[in-house]
C-alpha cells in the first residue's frame, strides 16, 4: 500500500489541514491536527525521566520516560511503542506530542490500549546533562547510524526488561511498534531488521539512510559501512514480516552524508522490488506491508507530527495479519 503526496501540493496523509485549497501556505507547512492538542480525554501517566547505564554501551547514560494509558492493566498487556529521541517526542510544545496524540487515540478507540518508553541516544558522561534540553546527547550518531546490532540488544536485552518488571507489555511483534525521526528513524529499522520477533512494525520519519556511519577503511582499520547500504541490503536479504511507514520530504537534506529524500525513496524502490521479486529470487515467504508519504519539508518533524495520528492507526488497523 502506498500514497504519494506531492510536493508541489503539500498535502498531508488524512487532508483535513488542507481542505480550502485557497490557503496560503510554504513548502513545509503542515500544521497539526487536532488530535495532536490536549482534549478533555484521560491521560496517561508519564514516569519519568529516569537514568539508564547500559552495559552494552559503557561509559554512558540516557534518560527514558515511560507512558502508561489511562486504562492500563498489568493483566491484560497492552501493545508497545519505542520512540527515539524522546526528549523531543514528548516536548508538548513540539511537533511530534507523542504522548498527546495517544491520549486521543485510545480515549476514541482509534488505537489499542498502548505502553510507551521515549529514550534519548546515550551521553558519554556519568549523568545526563540538565542542559541538553531538546539537543543531541554526544553518543547519539554512534548509536543510532551504526548497522551493528549494539543498539538493538541495548534495548531489548536491557531496557525493556526493566522497564516491563513495573509495567508488563505484550511479547507479540505484531503488537509492537519501534519509531523516530532522522537517525532516529534509521535506528528503528535497524532494531526491527535485526529483530524482527521482537518489533513487527517500524515508523520511519525523514530518515538518515545515509553514509553518516560509515567509515572508510584505513591501513590499520576495517572498512565499516553506513546506512547508504540498506537498499542494496533489503534486495538481497530474505524478507522480514514487517509493517513499515516512511515519511520524507523533497526539501531534505543534501550534504556530505548523502541526500535524505533520495534514500528514503531507494528504500521505498528496494521494498517495493523485493515484494515483487520474492519467488524468482526465494526471498519470501513473507512480504513488506509498506506505505509511504513524500512531502515538501525540509529536515523537520512537521510533516510527520502532522500525520501521526493516521499513522498510528494505520499501524495498528488490525489486531492481526
Amino acid at each position: 500500500m502506498k500514497i504519494f503526496i506531492a510536493a508541489a501540493i503539500g498535502l498531508c496523509l488524512a487532508l483535513p489541514a488542507f481542505a480550502d485549497e485557497a490557503r496560503t501556505r510554504t513548502p513545509g507547512d503542515y500544521p497539526l491536527t487536532a488530535e495532536s492538542q490536549v482534549k478533555a480525554v484521560p491521560h496517561g501517566q508519564i514516569i519519568g525521566p529516569v537514568e539508564f547505564h547500559s552495559k552494552i554501551f559503557p561509559g554512558t547514560v540516557r534518560r527514558y520516560w515511560v507512558y502508561v494509558s489511562a486504562g492500563y492493566t498489568a493483566d491484560n498487556p497492552p501493545n508497545l511503542l519505542v520512540f527515539q529521541d524522546g526528549q523531543r517526542a514528548l516536548n508538548p510544545d513540539g511537533p511530534l506530542r507523542v504522548n498527546t496524540v495517544l491520549d486521543n487515540l485510545i480515549a476514541d478507540g482509534s488505537i489499542p490500549q498502548t505502553l510507551a518508553i521515549f529514550i534519548t541516544p546515550g551521553n558519554l558522561s556519568a549523568h545526563y546533562p540538565d542542559n541538553l534540553g531538546m539537543g543531541n546527547p554526544d553518543h547519539r550518531a554512534e548509536e543510532y547510524d551504526a548497522l551493528s546490532d549494539d543498539y538493538g540488544r541495548m534495548l531489548i536485552d536491557e531496557l525493556l526488561p526493566e522497564v516491563a518488571k513495573a509495567h508488563p507489555f505484550t511479547n507479540d511483534p505484531k503488537r509492537r511498534v519501534i519509531g523516530g525521526t532522522s537517525s532516529g528513524a534509521i535506528a528503528a529499522f535497524t532494531v526491527a531488521w535485526n529483530h524482527p520477533d521482537a518489533f513487527g512494525n517500524v515508523i520511519s520519519l525523514i530518515g538518515s539512510y545515509t553514509s553518516i556511519g560509515m567509515h572508510p577503511a584505513t591501513a590499520t582499520t576495517p572498512f565499516i559501512p553506513g546506512g547508504d547500504t540498506y537498499p542494496g541490503l533489503i534486495r538481497k536479504s530474505k524478507i522480514r514480516p514487517l509493517r513499515i511507514f516512511m515519511q520524507d520530504g523533497s526539501n531534505d537534506l543534501d550534504n556530505e552524508h548523502g541526500n535524505w529524500f533520495l534514500s528514503s525513496q531507494q528504500m521505498v524502490k528496494s521494498f517495493e522490488w523485493a515484494n515483487a521479486n520474492a519467488d524468482q529470487w526465494s526471498l519470501g515467504p513473507a512480504r513488506y506491508d509498506l506505505k509511504y508519504v513524500w512531502g515538501d519539508g525540509g529536515h523537520s518533524d512537521q510533516h510527520g507530527g502532522s500525520m501521526l495520528p493516521d499513522i498510528l492507526r494505520w499501524i495498528w488497523r488490525d489486531d492481526a495479519r
